[in-house]
């Protein structure tokens, strides 16, 4: 990943130094050729399918923990999750990414970004315990997240459409890599550093 902004940086610089040279009927076609020259285009499609890989690795991990029980301070899918465990647990298995351990740590140590840029993968958050993100889950696409909801309850999937999460929502954050700490996702890890969130919702 720590390639892509290199690339990128490279890219923007040809596509300068070709929109002084170059007519506007054949830039593209130099660009692509100036880019293929470098490996650039390759470089920049395997970042494309690397991120787009991770992402649904990541959701269809995460769709494994549905039916989970609910328990606080839970980061294991045999005695249950809360709402962070089940986000700590899941990037650690799936991407080998360890986060913090509570929502609002997570919503610190993450990229914002807007609702309208969401992407399978990302991090949405609510205000359900009358402060800011005191409630996290793992956007899936189509407008759909996963998350531990509550005691009593199990990991499930909902619509960020319905009225209680619209007007609850509290954010939405991307997990870079530099905002995780990387490390060998294994089973036998220990993870808790301190108890998760106490959710209550609904």
């Amino acid at each position: 990943m720590r390639i892509f902004p290199s690339v990128l940086v490279l890219a923007f610089a040809a596509l300068c130094t070709l929109s002084v040279h170059a007519t506007p009927a054949n830039s593209s076609d130099e660009i692509d050729r100036l880019l293929a020259d470098r490996g650039l285009l390759n470089k920049i499609d395997h970042v494309r399918q690397n991120v787009s890989q991770k992402a649904s690795e990541l959701v269809v991990n995460a769709m494994g923990f549905l039916g989970v029980p609910y328990k606080w301070g839970g980061t294991d899918a045999d005695t249950g999750f809360d709402c962070s465990g089940l986000v700590v647990s899941v990037y650690q298995q799936s991407i080998g990414l360890l986060l913090p351990r509570k929502a609002e740590q997570q919503a610190a140590a993450t990229q914002k970004i807007d609702q309208t840029d969401l992407q399978p993968g990302d991090l949405v958050f609510f205000n359900t315990m009358r402060r800011a993100f005191s409630h996290v889950g793992i956007y899936v696409g189509n407008g759909k997240f996963i998350h531990a909801p509550r005691a009593g309850a199990e990991v499930r999937l909902e619509s960020m459409g319905g009225s209680y999460w619209q007007n609850r929502f509290n954010g939405a954050r991307r997990v870079i890599s530099n905002a995780a700490e990387s490390v060998n996702p294994t089973p036998a890890m220990p993870v808790v550093t301190s108890f998760g969130d106490a959710a209550t919702i609904r």
